[in-house]
């Protein structure tokens, strides 16, 4: 079994129930949340904790969302249009209230609409999506109704075990996320077609391109961390395969997700303008204003380079954290080409020799091959760990009870900073006191300074004179 925290990724499977009208049609006009239909086209609609951006309409038809953001329990705000069976699964395993881009999200998912799913790391849009798929797909039809795209073979882990555990068997989901198991899988498509799939964008091509099955049946297509895709040069003419060669928009319900969207204005004109969504997509923005998580504690040490090995080890020493993640930077090719080791080595093999706490040291990087990454994975889960990790953590990477963040390298970019700071704080530790923690240089402080203006929060510098005593 799997273990699972109760707040957090209550993703959720069932068979399917017919779509009751939805409290937004996919042609009503475009509302506040008090249900006032005053916007023009494509016009940015505020309320304190979200946004929408959407299409204009007919005025006769408002889009009436208050009695989901009102509503108390998830059951509610699916009001009908989910199997009550899997409400009740849900509720079993701790999940009776929905978060606030769940409240948002699901009248526009649960009503077929296409739908871009914006808000921050740890608020539950992985829930969100995965209701509007199990509520649309048909366990009697022995073919493939949904896919859910996600940009690494652990994020894909994450949602296929979940998906199953709570599907309780009444629907087949299955993974396609690369390694050595897609000979067979092909020939298990062929015998009995899963409902659902979960892939990452290569696996998925090459099933496709092997003839295993087709993409014609699909009612639904997620695309999780959409902005990590379509920012990586190895998965982006694939993605764009799947959204217009594979499937068509017109016939199938699409939804993308991730908690950083830049220019996301832009985003919503090319999905429309490429045919990679219906005309009428819905872009659900909560909390736009503040993505980080409030409740994180942020610092950072200026040293120099030869001093952060040790620095680390001082605060890990001063800490005592309860689970770990310590980011490091992907090896450049050049680097390679040199022969140097990749940072990732060297924290591993530092702390394996001078770090005497008792958490266990583990790595997870992207040139690790498959089972040695899925054993990484494992081996986290439900205990406490120091995980050395390139960016591949970083999303959608679901160990709650991490309490420390650490990153070795500076993050390239405020998007990246976000997504390794929403490693900890999740539920259900998300009221306790978690801390990310930056290494930088001198000359790196403006950067870490550029992100703090962007992601508006703050961070406090720790005197490395006053706390650390070690010889170098």
């Amino acid at each position: 079994s799997t273990s699972l925290p109760r707040h957090q990724h209550r993703l959720l499977a069932g068979s399917r129930n017919p779509r009751r009208p939805a409290p937004m049609a996919a042609a009503a006009s475009t509302a506040t949340l008090s249900g006032c239909a005053r916007a023009p086209p494509s016009t940015l609609i505020s309320s304190p904790s979200s946004t929408r951006l959407a299409p204009f309409a007919s005025r006769s038809r408002p889009r009436r969302l208050r009695a989901a953001a009102a509503a108390a329990t998830l059951r509610e705000v699916c009001s009908g249009r989910v199997p009550d069976h899997v409400l009740q699964r849900a509720e079993d395993v701790g999940y009776i209230s929905p978060t606030e881009v769940q409240e948002q999200s699901l009248p526009v998912l649960l009503s077929g609409q296409d739908c871009i799913l914006h808000a921050q790391t740890g608020s539950g849009k992985t829930l969100a999506y995965l209701l509007a798929v199990f509520s649309a797909i048909d366990v009697g039809r022995s073919s493939v109704q949904a896919l859910v795209i996600v940009p690494t073979r652990e994020l894909g882990i994450q949602v296929t075990k979940v998906a199953r555990l709570l599907a309780a068997k009444t629907c087949n989901v299955m993974a396609l996320l690369d390694g050595g198991m897609l000979t067979r899988q092909k020939s298990w498509l062929k015998a009995e077609p899963p409902a659902i799939i979960v892939a990452t964008v290569a696996s998925l091509c090459q099933m496709v391109e092997k003839r295993a099955f087709s993409l014609g049946s699909i009612k639904i297509l997620v695309i999780d961390e959409v902005d990590f895709i379509f920012g990586s040069s190895k998965q982006v003419n694939s993605l764009r395969k799947i959204l217009n060669s594979y499937t068509a928009a017109s016939s199938r319900q699409t939804i993308f997700a991730s908690a950083s969207i830049p220019q996301h204005n832009r985003f919503v004109h090319d999905c429309v303008q490429h045919k990679w969504t219906k005309s009428d997509v819905v872009h659900v923005h909560v909390n736009p204003v503040q993505p980080m998580p409030s409740h994180l504690h942020h610092t950072y040490v200026i040293c120099s380079k030869k001093e952060r090995l040790h620095v680390l080890l001082s605060l890990l020493e001063r800490d005592a954290p309860k689970s770990v993640i310590i980011f490091v930077a992907q090896q450049s090719e050049k680097s390679k080409r040199a022969g140097n080791p990749p940072s990732s080595t060297l924290v591993v093999e530092f702390l394996r020799a001078e770090y005497k706490g008792t958490l266990e040291v583990l790595v997870l990087e992207e040139d690790m091959n498959f089972n040695a990454r899925a054993t990484s994975f494992t081996e986290v889960k439900g205990k406490g760990f120091l995980l050395v990790s390139t960016d591949i953590a970083s999303r959608g990477f679901d160990l709650p009870q991490t309490s420390h963040i650490y990153n070795f390298d500076l993050p390239k970019t405020a998007t990246d900073y976000l997504h390794r700071a929403g490693r900890t704080g999740r539920e259900p530790f998300s009221k306790s006191e978690c801390s990310v923690t930056t290494l930088i240089t001198e000359e790196e402080h403006f950067v870490l300074q550029r992100f703090q203006n962007e992601l508006k929060f703050h961070s406090q510098q720790l005197p490395l004179e006053s706390m650390f005593t070690f010889n170098l």
